[in-house]
């Protein structure tokens, strides 16, 4: 244990709960319900867990707990996946992206339960997510990175926040794993828990830089088991590069924006902007950057590398956020220009992030990558063909229920290890449903973009064939849906049309066959 630990934990009543991570090896027996902080796989908790994992794996007679795991959007991918290589993972919720938990949950060996972001925050304070026999369920132990302890006992988070009030509200016991490699962020946090309906009051967020709590986290001494030293954060190593599809659809989505500026229907620095993870997001960022934009507020989950440069420049004036994924060489530079970021960024429990009322006041313009879109604009974001969980919704359904501009960008083909053209996205059915048609404003590949605003099925599934599909899925996509309209409209059920028998033939063609080229209906 370092000096800088104790320096960091500035609350004299809680020095004498520092301690090494092996001594709370015998808190976790059993089946227990725990959690970790952590976002996007930054600033999540590593050596707490590490002297049980080892055991295990080092023990046979070791006598190895079942956990069900509350844990945050991606947050701790390495350590939940020892523990699922172990068998020692019963459940898990919500988004992850650990390919070790995603095997095991399409095996059936873990219960997956997918929740929007929102709702995971509100069940963990309900008591409702994994109550037993009807009685509300706690976290038997939440473990929690911060920065600092103050000498009022308060926790200072790192650089994501997540659920972390949450968890510390609800867990019985509490782990605070101290990051000493990181400086503290006191100051950059804006921090509450809403209060539970009926008795919740209005989130009072009328700008991406307005503040309603606090930025430190009350502890409760009682519930600290320990206060453990950790020395890394896991942080990306690099972000996503463009590429000539990301590019072409950035370009696509600024051209519209100009348009809509142009047009008065949003203002010269358009709406806050709110982005997902990934190289068409990080694509979409830069051309923003190099628009004639500026003084732009964002309102998102999680900021990125491109991010800084848009501060730096003005083209972004404020940016609020849950979480900051930055490769290790932007971090560096994010803390050595501390005293610049901290007055244009502000990060923000997912409560608050993903607040339905904040996205619709606000007016967010949302930005999310889909599985695949279907002709009326029905969206799948998590399931591959229908049954294959990849990482669950995330918060794209509290955005795209929500924004003012809902907007699914993503490339008109993936290639497949066969076929260098690949899989459409664009099919006449999805095959599970995520967001509906109703929440679906704009549907962007690099081919071009489907304006949906205000169109019937019928108009929506010729714009997103026309501007959006592949050349080579085009005519296939067409002939399908002249001849359910054919069919419908004759049998009268035509407002929607859809064949029963046909609409997932691009599927079931590419299962048995390898190409969703259809050749006939």
């Amino acid at each position: 244990m370092s000096s800088k630990l104790f320096s960091r934990v500035r609350c004299k009543g809680l020095q004498d709960k520092i301690t090494k991570p092996s001594s709370l090896l015998s808190s976790f027996q059993g089946h227990q319900t725990i959690g970790w902080s952590g976002f996007t796989g930054v600033d999540y908790p590593l050596q707490t867990l590490e002297p049980l994992i080892n055991e295990v794996r080092s023990n046979k007679a070791f006598a190895k707990p079942k956990f069900d795991l509350r844990v945050c959007s991606s947050g701790g991918t390495v350590t939940e996946s020892a523990l699922s290589e172990l068998d020692m993972v019963c459940s898990r919720s919500p988004y992850q992206v650990s390919k070790v938990i995603n095997k095991s949950l399409n095996n059936g060996k873990i219960d997956f339960h997918d929740h929007s972001l929102i709702d995971f925050a509100e069940q963990l304070t309900s008591g409702y997510l994994g109550a037993k026999d009807g009685k509300p369920q706690t976290l038997d132990i939440a473990i929690v990175e911060a920065t600092e302890i103050t000498p009022e006992g308060n926790l200072v988070p790192g650089a994501s926040v997540g659920v972390t009030p949450e968890l510390i509200q609800v867990a019985d016991k509490l782990v605070v794993e101290m990051n000493t490699n990181s400086p503290s962020l006191r100051g950059i946090h804006d921090l509450c828990v809403p209060a539970s309906p009926p008795y919740r009051n209005p989130l009072n967020v009328c700008t991406s830089s307005d503040r309603i709590g606090q930025t430190e986290i009350p502890l409760d001494p009682k519930k600290v088991i320990g206060i453990v030293e950790g020395s890394h954060g896991k942080f990306p190593s690099r972000t996503e590069p463009s590429n000539s599809t990301t590019r072409a659809i950035s370009q696509h989505i600024i051209d519209f924006l100009k348009n809509e500026t142009h047009r008065g229907r949003v203002p010269e620095n358009l709406h806050p902007i709110q982005s997902g993870i990934g190289a068409i997001a990080n694509s979409v960022i830069e051309g923003l950057g190099n628009s004639s934009f500026r003084n732009l507020q964002v309102w998102t989950e999680v900021l990125q590398d491109s991010f800084l440069d848009l501060l730096k420049s003005g083209t972004v004036q404020y940016a609020s956020s849950m979480s900051l994924r930055f490769s290790p060489q932007e971090l560096e530079n994010f803390y050595k220009n501390w005293d610049f970021y901290k007055e244009h960024v502000i990060l923000r429990p997912q409560a608050i992030t993903n607040s339905p009322e904040i996205i619709r006041r606000l007016g967010c313009i949302s930005l999310n990558t889909p599985v695949e879109v279907d002709l009326y604009g029905h969206v799948n974001s998590t399931c591959v063909m229908g049954t294959r969980m990849l990482n669950g919704i995330g918060g794209s359904g509290d955005f795209m229920r929500n924004a003012k501009l809902s907007i699914m960008h993503t490339p008109s083909v993936r290639p497949t290890k066969t076929d260098p053209i690949g899989i459409s996205t664009i099919v006449p059915k999805v095959t599970h449903v995520d967001h509906t048609e109703h929440d679906i404003d704009i549907v962007v590949t690099e081919q071009g973009l489907a304006d949906l605003r205000g169109l019937s099925p019928r108009e929506r599934a010729i714009e997103i064939i026309e501007n959006c599909a592949h050349p080579v899925y085009r005519p296939i996509l067409m002939d399908y849906f002249t001849l359910a309209e054919s069919v419908c409209l004759k049998e009268k059920r035509g407002h929607e049309p859809l064949l029963l028998d046909k609409a997932f033939k691009m599927h079931t063609s590419f299962l048995e066959e390898g190409s969703m080229k259809v050749s006939s209906w």
